[in-house]
């Protein structure tokens, strides 16, 4: 007599359950160390590093701006004193912990435009692409801050630093203002470094103002009139940025004049920063530095039908068609209908219908 015979029916199916219990149950694999352990083996860190080495005789950026302006040996005094008295001040200690602590923002913001804001926003432009894009190895800290809005109705919409802009809500030249000498010259430029239709390394130029008398940008000279933002649909995010140049004389920029060529000419309108800097490098110093960036909507529609008198582009990805492996006669485990609609030849399915 087997052993299944002599037990119980009903223990029986309770070994059965057990024993199909444990097929089910995952079984932990050994793990084996391929290559050199941690600590002993480059980390990945390195390994690009090592791949995407550039020889710093050869390769190395310049710097094409304006100097940073020192502060004098009296400044820095007087900032390491009242340095030294906010750390030593218990009851600003106690509100910045208790969250009670008021701070002027209007103080902080110009302390902050003096002092390290050139350096904060190259670096901000850096992880932007924005200097590698405009100059190539070049490079300049914007040491004259500028203040850009766009008026939307009663809504302004002020550029930073790479914040989001709507083309809805720039359909309108911007306010910009900035302090310097009423003696001194300047040319004011927008481009959008991502919105090319034909190549992608050239630029479209939204507007250029040039010889600008000190502050007064009313008093310059328009060489092209302001478009707006038109980021295609599908593209994503484009950068448009505001290069501010200092002159060191009055220039004639009628080479770049668009004043006489349609407006939403966009080929007229198809520019290279890099070109424009070798050309003007003698002349112009590039001082300061804004940008905003710039997606599709719906108010677009109408701006290319009406004014660029084109149809609407719109992108969309490519992607790569799924891997289907090869067909098996008894597929385990799988849907019947799910499972023949993955080899299923289209052309035959559309007859069906």
């Amino acid at each position: 007599m087997g052993l299944y015979t002599l037990l119980h029916p009903h223990s029986t199916k309770l070994i059965k359950k057990v024993v199909i219990l444990f097929e089910k149950c995952s079984v932990r694999q050994g793990h084996h160390l391929r290559g050199l352990p941690p600590g002993i083996a480059r980390s990945l860190d390195e390994k690009l590093r090592e791949s995407n080495y550039k020889d710093p005789d050869l390769f190395y950026r310049v710097d094409i701006g304006l100097p940073l302006s020192k502060p004098d040996s009296k400044t820095k005094h007087s900032q390491i004193e009242a340095l030294k008295a906010v750390r030593n001040d218990p009851n600003m200690e106690r509100e910045s912990r208790k969250q009670t602590l008021r701070i002027n923002l209007e103080e902080t913001f110009k302390e902050w435009t003096t002092s390290l804001a050139p350096a904060h926003i190259q670096k901000v432009a850096d992880h932007y692409g924005i200097f590698e894009h405009l100059f190539g190895d070049a490079y300049f800290k914007p040491v004259v801050p500028m203040n850009i809005s766009f008026a939307s109705g009663d809504v302004e919409h002020p550029v930073y630093h790479g914040n989001i802009i709507r083309p809805s809500e720039a359909v309108s030249k911007p306010t910009v203002t900035y302090t310097s000498d009423n003696n001194s010259l300047w040319a004011l430029l927008l481009t959008n470094l991502d919105g090319h239709f034909t190549d992608s390394s050239k630029e479209y130029i939204h507007w250029f103002v040039g010889n600008i008398p000190g502050q007064n940008i009313e008093k310059g000279e328009t060489i092209v009139n302001y478009l707006q933002p038109f980021p295609p649909k599908g593209t994503g995010y484009h950068r448009f940025v505001f290069v501010l140049y200092k002159q060191e004389r009055r220039l004639d920029f009628s080479k770049f004049n668009l004043k006489d060529v349609n407006n939403f000419d966009l080929e007229s309108r198809t520019f290279l920063t890099l070109d424009f800097y070798r050309e003007q490098q003698d002349n112009l110093t590039p001082a300061g530095l804004s940008f905003f960036q710039s997606h599709w909507d719906t108010s677009l529609k109408n701006f290319y039908h009406n004014e660029l008198q084109m149809k609407e582009p719109i992108f969309e990805y490519d992607f790569d068609p799924p891997y289907i492996r090869p067909q098996e006669w008894f597929p385990l485990r799988k849907p019947f209908n799910l499972y023949m609609d993955k080899y299923r030849i289209l052309s035959r399915s559309i007859k069906n219908f």
